[in-house]
């Protein structure tokens, strides 16, 4: 049986990854008032930045529609799918379950698995890829959604934001605060948490916010194993060059560490320059 995965841009997967392993994505929209682009295939992490920089003005994001949703997975189908898995976004801080829900409705008598990650980013991005990996290799639906459910719990994530400024935009901290953030070059440390990023730590100087990532990544691995590592950043390949280098000092790292956006339907939210690493340990 030929099993399609599915799932949405917010898994901040690179298309390397994604055309490796045949899965497709629906898009998280980005709104510049009634100028509507797809996040990844439509703006990019730099353009928005860049964008928003100039203009002065933060969008606005919205889910996948149910229609979206139904023609990505009719597509499969008409490709020689007999059964879809999808794959979406924290149900908790976006309306996409529910749009792929009300989308599989709409086709009766076909086996379409729904599954709330209840992640997001490279959090959910991970669980993608391993249904994916799963999916070639044969195995069942059932045995697949038993094998990611597992990779929530084994994924680590920290990143350090840049600024706070996109933050102040869209009204989730003061602006007052951001400027004196700015002023004390403080940089917040993210994480996954409940579903969403989440704020871990405040740490002064981007060389010593880099540093408590680079500790907290080994404090979790502890004597375990690497399975899967991703570097994220928004805007900002030259700064993950120089944070690989620091993190291989101290964290046994696999050969390769692919590079990947956070993208828009999350970077509106962090502002240009976050740096961080994603990574699963083995089982």
């Amino acid at each position: 049986m030929a099993i399609a995965i599915i799932s949405d841009t917010d898994t901040s997967l690179p298309q390397e990854s994604l055309d490796k392993f045949d899965i497709s994505q629906v898009a998280i929209t980005i709104h510049f008032g009634d100028e509507i682009l797809k996040a990844c295939s439509g703006i990019t992490d730099e353009e928005l930045v860049e964008r928003v920089i100039r203009d002065g003005v933060l969008p606005t994001t919205a889910a996948p529609s149910p229609g979206d949703f139904s023609e990505a997975f009719q597509e499969a189908f008409d490709k020689g799918a007999d059964e879809i898995i999808c794959l979406t976004v924290s149900a908790g801080v976006s309306a996409t379950y529910q749009s792929a829900v009300t989308a599989a409705e709409l086709f009766p008598g076909k086996k379409i698995t729904l599954v709330d990650t209840e992640t997001i980013s490279m959090g959910q991005g991970f669980m993608v890829l391993k249904a994916a990996e799963l999916a070639r290799l044969g195995k069942t639906t059932e045995e697949i959604l038993v094998e990611v459910k597992t990779v929530r719990d084994r994924t680590h994530l920290f990143a350090a934001l840049d600024t706070l400024k996109f933050m102040a935009m869209s009204g989730r901290v003061g602006s007052l605060s951001a400027e004196m953030a700015a002023l004390m070059s403080i940089k917040p440390i993210l994480t996954i948490k409940d579903g969403k990023l989440d704020l871990l730590e405040k740490v002064r100087t981007r060389k010593k916010a880099w540093a408590r990532i680079i500790e907290l990544s080994a404090e979790s691995l502890g004597e375990g194993e690497i399975e899967s590592i991703y570097i994220l950043h928004v805007a900002a390949s030259e700064a993950a060059d120089e944070f690989e280098r620091l993190l291989r000092e101290v964290v046994p790292c696999p050969e390769l560490i692919p590079r990947t956006e956070l993208t828009p339907g999350l970077s509106v939210h962090t502002g240009g320059g976050l740096v961080g690493v994603a990574f699963t340990t083995r089982p």
